[in-house]
């Protein structure tokens, strides 16, 4: 195989892996979510996919490597490896604006800013805006959400409960 079919066959294999759904948010995928890191093939058509946990212990990635093997499997890939690259560490500045959107239009409130581990003064959120209404009048019930990504906040202005992604 060429340079060039390999680099075919990676690219393709990529656009695969790239559609696979998060299972905890179904609207948005692996790389709305930045989780998608290499697509690499070699001359004898081997696949490795590498993927990053939004944390150390989430329980969504044996269900994330699961579904893009089968996909991979799916469009005629024999040999699929995925493998867990835990350094760098993910952070939610891998995610696209087009994933952002997308929790917005599905009811969580994205994450704001850039993530805490760069040198430099620590940012506060002092308010986060409702995606139901758009009221920055909210107030965190918990810190901890239906995901250990996001927390758990109410809207004072239209009463409502929703997640918020964490800024990681």
């Amino acid at each position: 195989m060429t340079a060039q079919s390999v680099d075919t066959l990676a690219t393709r294999a990529r656009e695969i892996a790239a559609r696979v759904a998060d299972p905890e948010i179904p609207v948005l995928t692996i790389e709305d979510l930045g989780v998608l890191r290499d697509v690499r093939a070699d001359a004898d058509g081997r696949i490795a996919v590498d993927i990053t946990p939004t944390y150390s212990g989430c329980p969504a990635m044996d269900a994330i490597r699961d579904d893009i093997v089968l996909a991979l499997t799916a469009d005629g890939f024999e040999d699929v490896e995925v493998r867990l690259v835990l350094s760098p560490a993910w952070t939610t500045d891998w995610m696209s604006e087009d994933g952002k959107r997308k929790l917005v239009e599905y009811g969580i409130a994205p994450p704001s800013g850039r993530a805490a581990h760069r040198q430099g003064p620590i940012r506060l959120a002092l308010s986060v805006r409702c995606p139901q209404c758009g009221s920055l009048d909210t107030r965190e019930v918990s810190r901890f959400g239906s995901t250990s990504c996001k927390a758990l906040y109410e809207c004072r202005a239209c009463q409502e409960p929703f997640d918020h992604f964490k800024v990681i």
